[in-house]
């Protein structure tokens, strides 16, 4: 667990770390990022009420005047422990008492798995169309769904492994502020062929506030991972694709391609007749002589296989329904980007 100025969400936290029905042996590592407040003591505090429950406490930090980031404290909060399975815990959520022993009990049957499980937002109702995307995403989109905007399909907070996966995988970027460490660590997983699995079961209540690390990280810089990602799991591929969505967003996406890549977009398609109306694009900013330009074509005209920048769930289920009567299967036929 790494603790940043936490002290206000600290006792729900521990209070629930005492409260799990896991039987084995438990340990905390915590590591303490500079924190000003006093989360320090608060963590003492505990420390008695661990040891007489049977969970061993490690606690460190340092006390200069920056902290040093996310990837830097997990990473301390990991080497300094000793089990052989690694929960991480954020200082701000709370778990549910059978969490522990539900995600070891499936990390023993699936050694090479990053577990997640659903998970309860607090305050209900924020940020909505991310929670339902955690909590039901199937175990086929938990790999074909890792280029949407949303980040791992698998979310952090929730995750649980053996520390040889882990060990394996390597650790955390520590760039620090700004840094999405635990996006690089989950492509990195993958592209080592790992597989995320999620128990559907809400074992985690997952805190949203404005003070939230994952605020510090830009569009832009997850973009420019996401595009990099796509190009080198999918793109290289493909010989040639559609982008689905004319508009904003797909342009967006063609003009962040490589020259390779961008050679190989046939057509945007789209269902906005006026958009369809202009029947090409024209890559304006291009160095290239005649400028590039990409027809544009109503959806129903269009061949895969598609990459589909259009914001998933927003549409009240008409992309879905486009998709289905075009009967394309995610993962072979298409890509989501949003």
């Amino acid at each position: 667990m790494p603790v940043h100025n936490a002290s206000c969400w600290l006792e729900e936290c521990l209070q629930a770390i005492v409260h799990q029905d896991f039987t084995g042996s438990m340990e905390l590592s915590v590591f303490d990022d500079a924190s000003t407040d006093d989360s320090r003591k608060v963590l003492e505090g505990w420390r008695e009420r661990m040891e007489d429950r049977g969970i061993s406490v490690v606690i460190s930090g340092h006390s200069s005047s920056q902290p040093r980031g996310v990837g830097f404290a997990k990473n301390k909060a990991v080497t300094q422990s000793s089990g052989r399975y690694l929960c991480f815990q954020d200082a701000d959520d709370i778990m549910l008492p059978q969490r522990v022993r539900l995600q070891y009990e499936t990390s023993i049957l699936h050694p090479n798995s990053l577990i997640g499980c659903g998970v309860q937002r607090l305050p209900e109702g924020s940020t909505e169309r991310y929670a339902r995307w955690i909590n039901s995403l199937t175990r086929d989109q938990l790999l074909t769904q890792a280029y949407t905007s949303h980040g791992p399909t698998v979310v952090m907070p929730t995750w649980f492994c053996s520390r040889k996966l882990f060990m394996k995988v390597g650790l955390f970027d520590e760039g620090g502020k700004g840094v999405p460490e635990d996006l690089l660590f989950f492509y990195q997983f993958l592209r080592q062929g790992g597989s995320p699995l999620r128990l559907d079961q809400r074992l985690l209540v997952y805190r949203y506030h404005e003070a939230a690390a994952t605020h510090s990280v830009t569009e832009e810089t997850i973009w420019k991972l996401r595009v990099d990602f796509l190009q080198e799991r999918v793109l290289s591929q493909w010989e040639n694709f559609t982008i689905w969505n004319a508009g904003k967003q797909g342009r967006k996406l063609y003009r962040s391609l490589s020259l390779i890549n961008q050679k190989k977009v046939k057509a945007f398609c789209d269902v906005d007749e006026n958009k369809i109306q202009k029947r090409f694009y024209t890559y304006e900013e291009s160095k290239e002589r005649p400028k590039p330009t990409v027809p544009v074509l109503h959806y129903k005209e269009a061949t895969g296989p598609f990459i589909i920048c259009v914001k998933l769930d927003m549409t009240g289920g008409v992309l879905e329904e486009n998709l289905n009567a075009l009967q394309l299967r995610e993962g072979t036929d298409y890509y989501h980007f949003n």
